[in-house]
């Protein structure tokens, strides 16, 4: 199943707007997590959000822009599609944090 990473930028935004990102990105099943091939699971960089499913690029990003919308600020909006984690188009990272 595919992988999007998908990094929210709210312009001239304060902490309590990403605060109000991340709630409403998680309304649209957007986890603030990667799970590992080996099940551990790290915290993504601010702003930064995972969808897991068989939707289209087209779709994610959609369903990104309703919920920065919903905070009220301009933003811009990458989304990243990538293989299942272990393919040989996997995900790979460095250095983030274990979730707690």
């Amino acid at each position: 199943m595919p992988y999007f990473i998908t990094r929210v930028e709210l312009h001239a935004a304060q902490k309590d707007d990403y605060e109000k990102l991340h709630a409403e990105m998680a309304k649209e099943k957007f986890s603030r997590t990667i799970t590992a091939s080996g099940g551990t699971i790290y915290d993504l960089p601010t702003a930064s959000y995972c969808k897991i499913g068989e939707f289209t690029t087209t779709q994610v990003l959609d369903s990104a822009k309703k919920a920065a919308t919903l905070v009220g600020k301009s933003y811009e909006v990458l989304v990243t599609q990538a293989a299942v984690i272990g393919s040989t188009n996997a995900i790979t990272w460095y250095n983030l944090r274990e979730h707690k």
